[in-house]
């Protein structure tokens, strides 16, 4: 009996320190390998007449730090419209927007599709602050062109509603649209891995809920109650913490890439006619 606990006792501890190897070992694959999880470069360069909308430019924007990310272009058909800044989501290029932007430009807005400088010849990195210089050169560009932020819609998706959500606490854009909304990468990661200390790890947070208090524009919500990918409940948090006037759609059968064929987008147009083209025409007195 002895022998038996004595055995028993080592493989006990053997067990315990592979376990504790392991477990290590997945904190170190988390902390240097997250940017390759959180980012997805492509190495296309779309062309918009490939895509179905010849009538936008392609062209590439300083970003700080010598980076050129990419963006797509159109003025408003209306120039009463303002022009919505959209920044995409992790993965992708700007040609799988196309159709996104076909519906704001056949309704009258201007679009700019704002591109990422770890994407295909834009030369930068991928990192939180990259993302967020690529987010202001792109505001800048439309600046340039005559828009003031208050003739704008910022316009995030999935990952890219963390950049837009800190592009309107630096420009008081006309409306703020969040579509797949998170509270903070960090939350959202520490809810899928929860026996991790991911809030330790995390480098690129995109913490939208400790920004949202800064942002002073109408800010519209749109998200999937089934997504898995960014649950819901992030979502609702970013919510709480977001100033009036402010509403909300969580959808019934909605996940992560779905919204589209549940209407999202006539719930966009919706908001911004309400919140954006009235009041804008009542401003000039129209």
């Amino acid at each position: 009996m002895a022998m038996f606990v004595r055995v028993l006792k080592r493989a006990s501890i053997g067990i315990f320190a592979i376990g504790i190897a392991g477990y290590f070992g997945l904190l170190g694959i988390l902390y240097f390998g997250q940017r390759d999880m959180l980012y997805h470069p492509t190495q296309i360069v779309p062309d918009p007449a490939a895509f179905g909308v010849p009538e936008m430019t392609a062209l590439r924007v300083e970003s700080e730090g010598g980076a050129r990310p990419l963006i797509w272009w159109r003025p408003p058909v209306n120039p009463s419209y303002p022009v919505i800044v959209y920044f995409h989501g992790n993965a992708g290029h700007l040609g799988n927007r196309a159709n996104w932007a076909r519906t704001y430009m056949n309704a009258g807005y201007g679009v700019l599709l704002a591109g990422y400088q770890y994407n295909a010849g834009a030369g930068g990195q991928a990192s939180e602050a990259g993302l967020l210089t690529d987010g202001r050169a792109a505001i800048e560009f439309a600046r340039a062109k005559g828009y003031e932020p208050g003739r704008m819609v910022f316009y995030g998706e999935s990952l890219g509603t963390g950049v837009a959500t800190a592009m309107a606490t630096e420009y008081k854009a006309a409306a703020l649209v969040l579509k797949m909304a998170y509270s903070s990468v960090a939350d959202v990661a520490q809810g899928h891995y929860w026996y991790l200390p991911v809030h330790w790890l995390v480098k690129d947070s995109f913490d939208s809920a400790a920004r949202m208090p800064s942002v002073h524009s109408p800010v519209l919500f749109i998200h999937g109650e089934d997504d898995q990918t960014i649950p819901a409940w992030s979502a609702r948090k970013l919510l709480e913490v977001t100033a009036e006037p402010k509403e909300s759609h969580f959808l019934r059968g909605g996940g992560h890439g779905n919204l589209g064929r549940l209407g999202a987008e006539n719930l966009v147009l919706d908001f911004l006619e309400r919140r954006v083209i009235t009041v804008q025409k009542a401003a000039a007195g129209g």
